[in-house]
């Protein structure tokens, strides 16, 4: 059997089984499912949430104003405590974890995307199962990956892994909300993300976490863009995650890409757009269609300020964002060149990089 990387993304619902605080028998059993492919050779990552829950039920169900500030007490809290009960529970399998407390900040940076990359595998590779949560405790909305399923298909990135597992309060993408619908079925195996797709999806209705079906569609794109499999499951059905790294037609699967992208384009996936350029209908047919470059003369508008090397949207001329590059040039430049010939970079603004504005290989389309 191939041994795998597996990053397994556990929702606070399935943490807390429904109620208000962890649940310890349930976790514990994701542990011995986690140890049970430990042994076996399969490198494991866990994504957890749980750190507000973990804090409420230390502080004995506060009643605090509903402010970020309230929230981010409760994950300062709780975190701690969310970390001990995993070592207590991975211990019993004489396993040693490692924390890890992510934010955007970590991904967007591509020298900080690699350190922590690093510290990954360096982990992984002495046996030990990193433990990641995004750091709540200071994360503000501008530097939150915004979700643990979002976090969890850019750790899946960072760690190469083969598989991503999220688990949840549900069996599975359905037709229709099961909770509404009794004649909903599960689709089994998905090839395609598309509209339709994205509109079956709904929202948490669990009340305990962020993440509803539609945050789990965005972690299975961003994720099979980068060849890796994903499946959404039921955290409570039995021996679900050994099943699932066996390939058992477990949930629902998202078939990968066949040409994922390649490794250096990753990190581009947590880079939050400094600004936008805005293209003609032939550069839009260029870059899609025939794999080329972005030139200045295909630049209708730029918006925003940013720098040399930040990463930027690339939009259509109806604003709809369909690439995600790194510019060679800052804004001010792009505005200077935009709409002219590569030849007349040197001559409008004195110096150049390059012909290009964003080169291909710096570009992943959406």
């Amino acid at each position: 059997m191939k041994r795998q990387t597996i990053v397994i993304k556990l929702g606070t619902s399935v943490l807390t089984g429904g109620s208000k605080k962890l649940d310890r028998s349930k976790i514990v059993e994701l542990v011995r499912q986690c140890h049970q492919l430990h042994q076996q050779g399969h490198k494991i990552v866990v994504v957890t949430s749980g750190a507000i829950a973990a804090g409420r039920e230390c502080l004995n169900y506060p009643d605090l104003p509903k402010t970020v500030a309230s929230k981010q007490l409760l994950a300062s809290v709780g975190q701690g405590k969310l970390i001990q009960l995993w070592e207590q529970l991975f211990s019993i399998y004489n396993i040693f974890i490692g924390q890890m407390l992510l934010t955007r900040a970590d991904m967007e940076d591509r020298e900080r995307f690699l350190n922590a990359q690093d510290v990954m595998q360096a982990m992984l590779d002495n046996h030990i199962v990193p433990v990641i949560n995004e750091n709540d405790a200071v994360a503000t909305a501008e530097i939150k990956v915004g979700d643990n399923d979002n976090l969890s298909a850019l750790v899946a990135i960072l760690a190469q892994a083969d598989k991503l597992i999220l688990l949840t309060d549900q069996a599975g993408l359905f037709t229709a909300d099961p909770r509404k619908d009794p004649q909903a079925k599960l689709i089994s195996e998905i090839e395609t993300i598309d509209t339709a797709l994205k509109a079956i999806a709904g929202d948490s209705v669990s009340g305990l976490g962020t993440g509803g079906m539609g945050t789990k569609l965005q972690a299975a794109e961003i994720a099979g863009k980068a060849g890796i499999e994903v499946v959404i499951a039921a955290g409570s059905r039995p021996n679900v995650i050994a099943d699932i790294a066996n390939d058992v037609s477990v949930g629902t699967r998202f078939i990968p890409k066949k040409t994922p992208l390649e490794h250096r384009k990753y990190w581009l996936f947590g880079a939050p757009p400094a600004g936008s350029i805005c293209l003609d209908d032939g550069a839009i047919h260029a870059i899609l269609n025939e794999g080329r470059s972005i030139l200045p003369k295909g630049i209708i508008s730029v918006s925003n300020n940013f720098s040399r090397g930040q990463a930027i949207d690339i939009c259509n001329k109806d604003g709809m964002s369909i690439a995600r590059g790194v510019s060679r040039y800052n804004s001010d430049a792009l505005r200077q060149i935009a709409g002219h010939h590569s030849q007349e970079i040197s001559q409008l603004i004195g110096y150049e990089y390059g012909p290009v504005a964003v080169h291909r290989d710096d570009m992943i389309i959406k």
